[in-house]
């Protein structure tokens, strides 16, 4: 299917990013250059423009009370948000209604899902490699908030879409993007925390379609398509090269609809019919690339795996057992009002103190029953929980010591 940007790719850009294009053996990056340029250049403003703005209104006490450092991390979720959406909705397109790909899906047609250049898949897949540059900007910029495996994760995803553009597996970009699915859910649970909805039926329900789609599309869907895409890739190496003599070059034909161009760069963004096999007048895969793209896609998935058991166990301490761990175990994260922990905080330090046991607070109170003590006013009672379910009893008051007592031996 024809790409459906409404900007043509220029032809300055398209001649600056040629030669660099056809060093790395990116052919069909000319025709998308812009797109990347675009997406990039519409995360950074809804990050650093767009998300600070509409969070300050909308979000106000909440979001201006955060620390810098967490700022950060609520912009780059609000980027993640939109790219989620936006990407998804590409992709299920793609896989739905782009008949030219469905064709795709037929056994025996492995050149084409290797080699096989579509423009629609192209804008999808240059969109979601300007988020990834964008990503990797940031994760390498603020890798103490994002720590290293986010990093890792951005360089496997940055050098898998970009090496798409030989073109190679330009089929399962919209696959494996589909990976997104649950990364509107998962920022949803992040915004919960900071709402002060920790723990509320929004962030329950939001949690269970976190976890469905969590596993489904990244560990199920996943691993069935890293499959199917390393059966090509293997079927593409034993085959060697592949011959495919009504093939067109980027470049070649400089007869163009409406001589629109002077060039012949630009020919393949107008002409769907051509578009198929214009890259594969003669393709082989290289040992390097499939070795390439096995490691970066070995490292998404086991990175996947290894977020989806934290994710579970980060949800449970939002909850209450039978289904959370919320007040269980040694290392138990506490998600509750400022003032409430602020509370618990000082009644610890009683409990640690001897002031603050029930038995402590049942021996005053029997002081001043009896008399021992002298209260000032009337006693104040304030009763405590801790976080391993053990209750407390504080009698305050201003009491001076007086050497009468009623309490007979």
């Amino acid at each position: 299917m024809r790409d459906p940007f409404p900007i043509a790719p220029p032809q300055a850009l398209v001649s600056a990013v040629k030669p660099f294009a056809d060093a790395l053996s990116l052919s069909t990056l000319p025709l998308h250059a812009h797109e990347v340029l675009f997406a990039f250049a519409l995360y950074t403003f809804i990050g650093f423009v767009l998300s600070p703005r509409l969070s300050a209104r909308f979000a106000g006490p909440h979001y201006n009370k955060l620390s810098k450092r967490t700022k950060i991390n609520w912009d780059v979720h609000v980027v993640s948000f939109v790219q989620s959406c936006v990407i998804c909705s590409f992709s299920l397109y793609i896989i739905l209604f782009d008949e030219e790909r469905k064709g795709w899906r037929e056994y025996g047609r492995w050149e084409e899902r290797i080699w096989g250049y579509s423009g629609l898949t192209g804008l999808c897949q240059s969109f979601a490699l300007g988020y990834f540059l964008w990503d990797l900007w940031m994760c390498s910029w603020h890798v103490g908030i994002f720590g290293w495996g986010m990093l890792a994760h951005a360089i496997s995803a940055t050098s898998v879409f970009s090496l798409g553009y030989r073109p190679f597996v330009y089929f399962y970009c919209p696959v494996f993007l589909l990976y997104e699915l649950s990364s509107p859910f998962l920022n949803i649970h992040w915004f919960c925390d900071k709402l002060d909805l920790t723990g509320s039926i929004y962030q329950a329900i939001n949690g269970a379609f976190l976890t469905a789609t969590f596993f489904l599309c990244r560990i199920c869907w996943g691993t069935y398509s890293s499959f199917r895409t390393f059966y090509d890739i293997y079927t593409a190496l034993a085959a060697g090269r592949s011959q495919r003599p009504t093939g067109v070059v980027l470049g070649e034909d400089k007869t163009l609809p409406g001589n629109q161009w002077q060039s012949g760069d630009v020919g393949l963004y107008y002409r769907e019919q051509e578009q198929t096999t214009a890259f594969m007048g003669e393709a082989y895969l290289p040992l390097w690339l499939a070795a390439s793209y096995l490691l970066a896609n070995l490292t998404l998935n086991l990175l996947n795996i290894f977020w989806f058991t934290k994710m579970v166990q980060t949800i449970r301490k939002r909850f209450d057992p039978p289904w959370g761990t919320k007040g269980v175990g040694p290392e138990v994260a506490h998600w509750q009002p400022a003032e409430r922990e602020e509370a618990e905080r000082k009644a610890a330090e009683l409990h640690r103190a001897g002031k603050g046991s029930v038995k402590a607070a049942r021996m005053r109170a029997e002081e001043v029953i009896n008399g021992a003590v002298e209260v000032d006013g009337a006693p104040e009672i304030q009763r405590g929980v801790y976080a391993d379910g053990h209750k407390s009893l504080e009698v305050s008051g201003t009491t001076r010591r007086s050497g009468r007592s009623r309490r007979k031996a």
